[in-house]
């Protein structure tokens, strides 16, 4: 009994140690790598909240494929009428060097617009408050990551991580984030802006497993310098559907649907 009881003490102090050795960038690599399929769909309900409660609804479907540590992604509005049709393209590149391919299909003006550069890290997707770069997938070297302490929240261990951009073209000087160490999962962000005030404030919930892999299922991204907000819900995700890579390309996306 002696021995099995040192032996636990051992395991325990090492497990402890190995904690202690995870720098913020390590824990953002394990967010980065943690399994979700090689192919996603899913369905999206998207609301707009002005400031005076005023609420729009939007639908979407989206799909999603790895290609190696790269990732592409395509969606289409499908409700409501005026924005029926509307898609967007997404080709997300690991290396950091390498900028992001995105394209906005807009079938009222039947035109491809190509979303870039700056425009892509400042400019909000379809009226939301969410920025076209965080409807992609970023790079865990893109910014700077330091492990700021453990913390509960919502009953659950979360890793408290402050991210900062290498690159000045970004729309906030840093971030915050708290990540479920069960799931590896955010639940929620800080974006500060440059003056390092609160600009955004994300809150991701109702995460649970779904064929095996944790899914979130609502984010509520709030604006609070504008006081506006923008809540996604994710309906019927699934994983590893029979997807072909010929799918994410612009002359699909300008078809308007799947």
């Amino acid at each position: 009994m002696r021995q099995l009881f040192i032996i636990q003490l051992l395991v325990l102090a090492s497990l402890s140690i190995n904690a202690q050795d995870l720098s913020g960038r390590d824990i953002m690599q394990k967010v980065k790598d943690r399994p979700d399929g090689d192919t996603r769909y899913s369905e999206l309900v998207m609301k707009l909240i002005n400031k005076r409660g005023r609420t729009r609804e939007r639908k979407m479907k989206s799909y999603s494929m790895d290609i190696g540590k790269d990732k592409r992604t395509i969606m289409f509005f499908e409700y409501p009428g005026d924005v029926k049709g509307t898609g967007f393209l997404t080709w997300d590149y690991d290396k950091v060097d390498k900028d992001d391919d995105k394209w906005l299909y807009l079938p009222a003006m039947k035109k491809t617009r190509r979303i870039s550069g700056s425009s892509a890290k400042k400019d909000y997707f379809m009226g939301s408050d969410f920025t076209y770069d965080d409807m992609g997938s970023r790079s865990v070297d893109e910014d700077t990551h330091k492990l700021l302490k453990e913390e509960i929240l919502d009953g659950k261990k979360c890793w408290v991580i402050e991210s900062k951009p290498k690159n000045s073209d970004e729309i906030y000087s840093k971030k915050i984030s708290w990540i479920r160490q069960d799931c590896l999962m955010f639940v929620r962000v800080k974006y500060y802006d440059k003056m390092n005030k609160l600009h955004r404030e994300l809150n991701i919930s109702d995460i649970k497993k779904v064929d095996g892999f944790w899914t979130k299922g609502s984010l509520v991204m709030k604006n609070v310098q504008k006081k506006h907000s923008t809540k996604m819900f994710i309906k019927n995700p699934k994983f590893n559907v029979d997807i072909d890579k010929s799918l994410f390309s612009i002359s699909n996306l300008e078809m308007g649907e799947f």
